[in-house]
Order: structure tokens, then sequence, then C-alpha cells
């Protein structure tokens, strides 16, 4: 185990985390947390020469379409629809006193 995380250091990432850990389990997440930077240092050591970097594992494609507007400008036909318009919106009863 070459990474060691020092007491201090458990004590400000409980504090960020908001964790109240007792002295067992600040044992265990301390062992836990240098078992994964070993398993990151490890990781650091392979060989990923001419392997290209990925967002996802499976190769996705941009599927959205244009943006294109499709219809005209139907304010008119819209307000129309309405029981009441004032200066061309909606006019609805004050809700707010």
């Amino acid at each position: 185990m070459a990474n060691m995380i020092s007491d201090e250091t458990m004590e400000y990432v409980g504090i960020l985390a908001k964790l109240e850990l007792s002295d067992e389990e600040r044992e265990q997440a301390k062992k836990d947390m240098e078992q994964m930077l070993d398993y990151i240092d490890m990781l650091n050591t392979l060989n990923t020469d001419g392997v290209e970097p990925m967002s996802h594992i499976f190769p996705i494609h941009n599927v959205f379409r244009e943006d294109v507007v499709e219809n005209d400008d139907e304010h008119e036909k819209i307000l129309a629809n309405a029981p009441a318009a004032k200066d061309g919106a909606f006019k609805v009863p004050k809700t707010v006193e």
C-alpha cells in the first residue's frame, strides 16, 4: 500500500462530506480510500498509447434534427381561440391581490 491517508485528511473529508463517523467507520473509510488510490495508481501504470479517448462506452452520434421553424406566425389564429385577449396576449382574471 503506497498511499497513506492521514487522520487530518480523513477529518477534513468528513467535514466536507458532512459526515459524522465513528472511529471504526473512519478507519474503514480510510482503508477504502487508500485502496481506491492504490487502484488508481495501478491504472496510471497501464500503457494507453494508441487508445482513443472516449466519452461513452458505445458509439454515439448526434441524433437531433436541425432546429428549423416549420410553421408561420399563427399568433392571430391562436388568440382567436382565447375567451379574451388584450394587447396581443391572453387576458386572464387577476389572481393576486
